[in-house]
């Protein structure tokens, strides 16, 4: 059902862990050739939000359909080549080598009693090098820095060859460089048909580079806009604080919070 343009669809999506309530009543969809990001104060449910889209955790209401399928009827096989997950906290605690994590991305392309064909290594290598990462085959991940790690997460996701990409925060260790690398490469893949989900913490990132932007606050959607749509009265109203926004010639508007410009 791809000719319909969702990827994904999450209908009346409400989460609770813990004995509390994480998400309520969530409805979004996530379309091919596009990136959606997701947007909002510490403790909206971004990282929640992101794994019940993928069939991680428990639901207590709600529905998250594939490409018009209910995801609890497709196998866990073919999950993997339709989705691929970069979760936030990307430590490594076993010392694999990094050509050995990667390739877990393409373990659901192996038959049962087969082993990987080199064609998988040569995907796998290819993603390390989409991440800057060539050479560091035989590195042990737990040798790493935080970002190294971070840039393995994505190779591996990579690997996967999913058309659903659903990424938390993967700038979160990355420095400027790399994580402009990051947002080149999924802009290129939005235009090869992927679709994206990004949560993120950064407002001018998003705004840059996201087609749509979903705004959480306390756990509800607050509204969901294209980059151009997004005001100062629709900052306020997600963060709590007055915001001030510029154009900038050569990238855009960006916005501020306007304590940090010495507005009053």
């Amino acid at each position: 059902m791809e000719s319909s343009n969702k990827a994904l669809e999450i209908k009346n999506m409400s989460v609770i862990m813990g004995g509390k309530a994480i998400l309520h009543s969530i409805s979004f969809d996530v379309r091919y050739g596009e990136i959606l990001s997701l947007l909002g104060p510490n403790g909206s449910g971004k990282s929640t939000l992101i794994g019940a889209a993928a069939g991680i955790g428990i639901k207590t209401s709600g529905e998250v359909l594939l490409e018009g399928i209910d995801i609890g009827k497709i196998s866990k096989k073919e999950l993997a080549q339709k989705i691929a997950v970069v979760p936030q906290q990307n430590y490594f605690h076993m010392p694999f080598k990094v050509i050995e994590v990667v390739l877990m991305g393409r373990y659901s392309y192996a038959g049962k009693f087969s082993s990987l064909k080199t064609q998988d290594y040569d995907i796998a290598r290819k993603s390390l090098e989409a991440v800057d990462l060539s050479g560091f085959d035989n590195r042990l991940v737990t040798e790493l820095s935080g970002g190294e790690a971070q840039r393995v997460a994505i190779a591996r996701a990579l690997a996967q060859e999913a058309k659903i990409l659903l990424m938390d925060e993967p700038t979160s260790a990355l420095d400027p460089k790399h994580a402009l690398s990051l947002f080149k490469l999924i802009t290129n893949l939005k235009g090869k048909g992927y679709a994206i989900l990004l949560a993120m913490h950064d407002v001018n990132s998003a705004l840059l580079w996201s087609s749509r932007i979903m705004f959480l606050k306390k756990g509800k959607t607050f509204c969901i806009k294209r980059p151009e749509e997004v005001d100062e009265g629709v900052l306020e109203g997600v963060f709590g604080v007055e915001w001030v926004k510029y154009t900038l010639p050569s990238v855009g508007e960006v916005a501020f919070p306007a304590d940090e410009c010495g507005e009053r």
